[in-house]
C-alpha cells in the first residue's frame, strides 16, 4: 500500500475513533459491521469494474440471492411444511421443471437434423412453452398449497444449518445466478450490458419478492442466526447491556476483518501474478488480447462470477448481521448506486482503495442524516429566536440530504481523484 493510503485509513481511523467518542462504542461497532459488509461488496465490484471493466448495475439482485440463500440453509426447520404434503408437491414441481428443461434439450437437437433456421425456431418456441405450462401446472397449486393451507406452513422454511454453510450456499447461488446473467449479458458493450443487467436485477428481485413459499415475500424472515454469541447470549451470561452490545457486535467486527483480510491478500496474489496480467491486458484493449489467443469472453465471465460470490457473501451477511430478510427493504439507491460510488471514490483497480471506500462512503452516508437533523434543529432554534418559523419537515429533509451530501462527495471526488482516493497502481516488471 502507498504512503497516502496508509495516510487515508489512519485518518478514517481517527474518524470511527471520534464518532464512538461522541456516539458510543456500540453504535461504531453497529456502523462498523455494516460497513465492512458493503466493503466485501465493494471488493465484488471492484474485481468485476476495476480489474476487468464490466459495467454490472445487478448488484441488488445477487445481494437478494446470497440473502435469500443463507435464509433457506440456516434458518431453523419449519416442521410444519414437513409434515404437510408441501415436501410432495414440491417434488413434482421439480420433476416437471426437470422434463420441460429436457423437452427444450432434446429440441435443440432439431439443429443436427440440418433443419432450417424458421424450422429451428419454431420448435425451440413450441418446446419452451411446452416447458413452460408443465412447470407451472406442478408449481401452482404446490405454491398455493404452502401458503393459504390450514397446514401451519406458510413456507418452506429452512434447513437449520450453521449460518457459515448458509453463508457459502448464498454465495454460490449469487455466483449460479452471474453465470446465467454472465453467459446471456456478456459480450454485450458496456451500456448494454449495463441495461441488460439492470433488467437482471429487477427479475431476480421480482422473483424473491413474490415468491412467498420459497421466501415469504413481503412477509419477511426474522431472526437469522448469527455466526458470533448475541447481545441476548451475553445477557444471559451476566453482562450488562452496553457491554453485550459490544461485545457482541465487537465479535461481528473481528469476523469481519479476518474475512476481508483473506479475500483482499487472495485477490492482491491474483491481481499481481500472471492472471491479473492477463486481465488487465483484456480490460484495456480486449481486442489485442484476443487476436494473442486469450479467450476474452470465457475470462470475462470468470471474473464476473467471482465478483458475485462475494457479492452474495456480502449480502448474506448483511442479512445475518440484521437478523432479518426483507425483499421489499431492496432499494437501487442503497444496494447497487451506493456501491458503486464506494469503488469510484476509492479507486477502482485498487482493493485498498475499494476497502477504504466501502468504509468512508458508508460512513458519510449513515451519518449524514443525524448530523444534517442536528444541523437543521440549530437552525430552527436560530431563526424562532428572530421571530421566524422554524425549517419544516425536518426529519424528511435531513433524510434527503443523505442523497445530496452522497453527490457532493462523487462530485469532490471526480474532480479533485478522478482515479479515487487510492487509485491503481501497476508493478512494472524491470
Amino acid at each position: 500500500m502507498t504512503r497516502r493510503g496508509l495516510l487515508l485509513f489512519a485518518t478514517l481511523f481517527v474518524l470511527m475513533v471520534v464518532v464512538g467518542l461522541v456516539n458510543g462504542t456500540a453504535n461504531i461497532f453497529l456502523l462498523m459491521v455494516t460497513a465492512l459488509c458493503y466493503s466485501l461488496i465493494a471488493l465484488g465490484l471492484n474485481l468485476q469494474f476495476g480489474y476487468g471493466g464490466l459495467f454490472n448495475l445487478a448488484i441488488m439482485g445477487l445481494l437478494m440471492v446470497g440473502a435469500m440463500g443463507v435464509t433457506s440453509i440456516s434458518m431453523p426447520i419449519n416442521m410444519g411444511f414437513w409434515n404437510s404434503e408441501g415436501p410432495y408437491l414440491l417434488f413434482r414441481a421439480i420433476v416437471a421443471a426437470v422434463v420441460g428443461l429436457g423437452i427444450v434439450f432434446l429440441a435443440r437437437q432439431v439443429r443436427r437434423l440440418r433443419a432450417s433456421g424458421t424450422v429451428q425456431f419454431w420448435v425451440s418456441l413450441i418446446a419452451w412453452f411446452a416447458a413452460y405450462v408443465i412447470y407451472r401446472t406442478q408449481i401452482d397449486p404446490a405454491a398455493d398449497y404452502i401458503e393459504h393451507t390450514n397446514s401451519g406452513a406458510g413456507w418452506v422454511g429452512g434447513l437449520g444449518l450453521p449460518i457459515y454453510v448458509g453463508w457459502a450456499v448464498g454465495a454460490a447461488l449469487a455466483g449460479v445466478a452471474a453465470y446465467v446473467i454472465g453467459k446471456i449479458s456478456l459480450g454485450l458493450r458496456s451500456d448494454y450490458l449495463a441495461i441488460a443487467t439492470i433488467g437482471m436485477s429487477e427479475i431476480i428481485r421480482a422473483f424473491i419478492k413474490n415468491m412467498d413459499w420459497l421466501t415469504r415475500g413481503t412477509l419477511t424472515v426474522s431472526p437469522i442466526p448469527w455466526p458470533v454469541p448475541t447481545v441476548t447470549d451475553y445477557l444471559n451470561s451476566g453482562y450488562g447491556q452496553i457491554n453485550s452490545f459490544i461485545l457482541a457486535r465487537g465479535g461481528f467486527v473481528l469476523l469481519m476483518v479476518v474475512l476481508l483480510a483473506v479475500v483482499v491478500y487472495g485477490i492482491e496474489r491474483a491481481y499481481h501474478g500472471p492472471w491479473g496480467r492477463m486481465m488487465r491486458a483484456i480490460r484495456d484493449n480486449y481486442i489485442a488480447a484476443g487476436s494473442m489467443g486469450k479467450n476474452v469472453t470465457e475470462r470475462q465471465l470468470q471474473l464476473f462470477v467471482l465478483g458475485s460470490v462475494l457479492m452474495g457473501l456480502g449480502g448474506a451477511i448483511l442479512a445475518s448481521y440484521n437478523q432479518l430478510f426483507d425483499p421489499s427493504g431492496y432499494a437501487p439507491i442503497n444496494h447497487t448506486f451506493l456501491i458503486w460510488v464506494m469503488v469510484i471514490v476509492g479507486g477502482a483497480g485498487n482493493s485498498y482503495g475499494a476497502l477504504f471506500g466501502g468504509v468512508f462512503v458508508y460512513l458519510v452516508w449513515a451519518l449524514s442524516d443525524p448530523v444534517s437533523h442536528a444541523i437543521f434543529d440549530q437552525i430552527s432554534a436560530v431563526l424562532k429566536q428572530f421571530g421566524w418559523p422554524a425549517i419544516p419537515d425536518v426529519d424528511s429533509r435531513a433524510s434527503q440530504m443523505r442523497v445530496f451530501v452522497l453527490g457532493l462527495v462523487i462530485t469532490l471526488a471526480l474532480r479533485f481523484a478522478p482515479r479515487g482516493l487510492i487509485p491503481e497502481v501497476i508493478r512494472r516488471e524491470k
